[in-house]
């Protein structure tokens, strides 16, 4: 008579492994998402070098997970990983900023153009909520919060639009602007000339003028693109 197979342990084998990998990914995940926002707000300076055993200390992790995390921002041009001295933190690579440029007016062209025929005035206050909470920032001087809401204030108009995804792939897209635009926001005024610009693209969206708002997002891109030469006298070190 034959036995019958004993398929409990193979069972649960699989479930711990699936459970393993589940945990891996999902602590990976959480260890780029950290280190992405500490890159670009350059809390993680350009040149910083990241020691694998300590980011898996904080997090209370094996090494694993940090080094796809590590891999991820690599692939996004944000760390550097030498094979045999460790991972560095990139430096800003000047050349990608004139084409992220280009690609950011031409789609955030597109969606604030498309939002301004389609805004509801629910959509219009919460632009409002926006720009209330970015004055309010820049009145205090804090540049890292302000700088979460202007990203705040052109996801909106994207979704305004109909056209989240585009949102998505401007943030990949204009990463090293970011890093560079930190810079720059401390810079006297700066802030409240933002804020200005907001509103003159708010009040062309309430008003439905589609060429006006186009018009406003180009103008408001074209001040917030640093000016690379000068930071790169500033923090020579920052910038290849």
């Amino acid at each position: 008579m034959r036995q019958a197979v004993k398929t409990e342990p193979v069972a649960a084998s699989i479930s711990q492994e699936v459970g393993r990998r589940l945990r891996r990914v999902t602590a990976a995940g959480a260890i780029y998402e950290r280190l992405y926002a500490d890159i670009v707000s350059l809390k993680m300076p350009p040149g910083l070098l990241l020691q694998e055993k300590r980011i898996a200390e904080d997090f209370g992790v094996s090494r694993t997970p940090v080094r796809e995390a590590l891999l991820r921002l690599s692939e996004g041009g944000l760390v550097d990983i030498y094979p045999q001295s460790g991972t560095v933190v990139s430096r800003v690579p000047v050349a990608a900023i004139p084409e992220a440029v280009v690609v950011r007016k031409a789609l955030e062209g597109t969606t604030v153009e498309t939002a301004a025929q389609i805004a509801t005035a629910a959509d219009i206050a919460h632009l409002d909520v926006i720009i209330d909470r970015q004055r309010s920032l820049a009145a205090v001087g804090n540049a890292s919060s302000f700088h979460e809401e202007d990203e705040a204030f052109h996801e909106a108009i994207a979704q305004i639009s109909g056209y989240p995804g585009i949102w998505a792939i401007l943030k990949t897209t204009k990463v090293q602007i970011d890093r560079a635009r930190r810079l720059t926001l401390p810079a006297l005024g700066r802030m409240d000339n933002v804020v200005r610009e907001h509103l003159h693209i708010r009040d062309a969206l309430a008003a439905h003028d589609a060429a006006a708002a186009r018009e406003a997002m180009i103008h408001h891109l074209s001040a917030v693109i640093p000016d690379v030469d000068a930071l790169r006298s500033r923090y020579p070190d920052y910038f290849c």
